[in-house]
């Protein structure tokens, strides 16, 4: 398994705090030195009875808006490497969805993709979001497409990172859940070390207090993850999400490693097929989470995809 290395500035930072500080404060030293790197700050607003925290660009440019969602189990934070190379470019924007990160997570909601589009929608118009870029991971590029199909005057282009949604070609993640087992949500010491392996192909290099507060909260979401992956379990089963997505009419990428394990890389030629403006790109070396893996091909890619004529 390859690891990219961490950068000697991070390395520094965690050596000179982790004698002084708990883990907890080296996390969020180290997190928002990413965060800060990216050009990102931290933010939260209301919607109904649901909290949202989110990332945005601290600083406003002369550019269009790219709004970024994460996928099943995961955080506005995966997106801080892809953001860091589109910084001074773009004004960003990354979520966490109700039932992640720092968001409120009740366990009486609705956790379906179209649930979560409703949301979105109602954020949107909270701040003010009125045409944008957007960008998704796993479930979050399931919920990229959805929202691009239901509010296509709000979307300027979609690009969706080896997303859920399709599961015409199983996966390996297929077979385990079928046996009982989910790699994706972590229960005990071990498990969060074994889903970023699962997950990633070329995973980066995270120091151990950091490491160990991240597995920390993925145990405390246990119950949360297991209620949002049974509300999305069977979509990919189900004709509605394919009925829906042929509506798309913003151009859109679909990137997937090819070394994916949680979704077979093969259902990208069904997204393109489904989708009338759509092409895609195979990425040999990279697993569930190009923005994260490959993160400077990946920002290439879209910058790309933005000058290409419209099919």
């Amino acid at each position: 398994m390859q690891r990219t290395p961490v950068s000697i500035f991070l390395l520094l930072v965690t050596t000179l705090l982790v004698s002084a500080c708990s883990k907890q404060g080296i996390y969020e030293s180290a997190i928002g030195w990413e965060r800060s790197s990216a050009g990102l700050e931290t933010a939260q607003l209301t919607v109904g009875e649901l909290d949202i925290a989110y990332l945005r660009s601290k600083d406003t440019v002369d550019g269009d808006t790219v709004v970024l969602i994460h996928g099943f189990g995961a955080n506005k934070d995966n997106w801080t490497r892809l953001a860091k190379e589109l910084k001074g470019e773009f004004n960003i924007y990354a979520f966490d969805l109700p039932g992640h990160g720092d968001s409120s997570k009740p366990l009486d909601i609705g956790y379906r993709f179209e649930d979560q589009v409703r949301y979105l929608n109602q954020i949107f118009a909270e701040l003010g979001i009125t045409r944008a870029h957007m960008m998704g991971n796993s479930m979050g590029g399931a919920i990229t497409a959805l929202y691009a199909a239901k509010h296509p005057d709000q979307i300027r282009s979609a690009v969706l990172f080896d997303p859920a949604g399709i599961f015409e070609y199983e996966s390996e993640l297929v077979d385990l859940v079928l046996d009982g087992e989910n790699p994706l949500i972590p229960k005990k010491q071990g498990d969060f070390d074994r889903l970023l392996d699962f997950a990633l192909e070329k995973r980066p290099f995270v120091p151990w207090p950091i490491f160990e507060v991240m597995e920390k909260n993925a145990i405390s979401n246990r119950e949360v993850n297991e209620t949002i992956f049974a509300a999305i379990r069977d979509t990919g089963f189900e004709p509605d999400f394919r009925n829906a997505i042929v509506n798309i009419e913003a151009p859109v990428l679909v990137v997937w490693g090819k070394l994916d394990r949680v979704i077979n890389y093969r259902n990208a030629d069904v997204f393109v097929e489904a989708i009338p403006n759509a092409r895609k790109v195979i990425l040999d070396d990279i697993g569930h989470a190009p923005m994260v893996e490959a993160p400077d091909q990946s920002a290439q890619l879209f910058r790309d995809f933005l000058q290409e004529p419209p099919h």
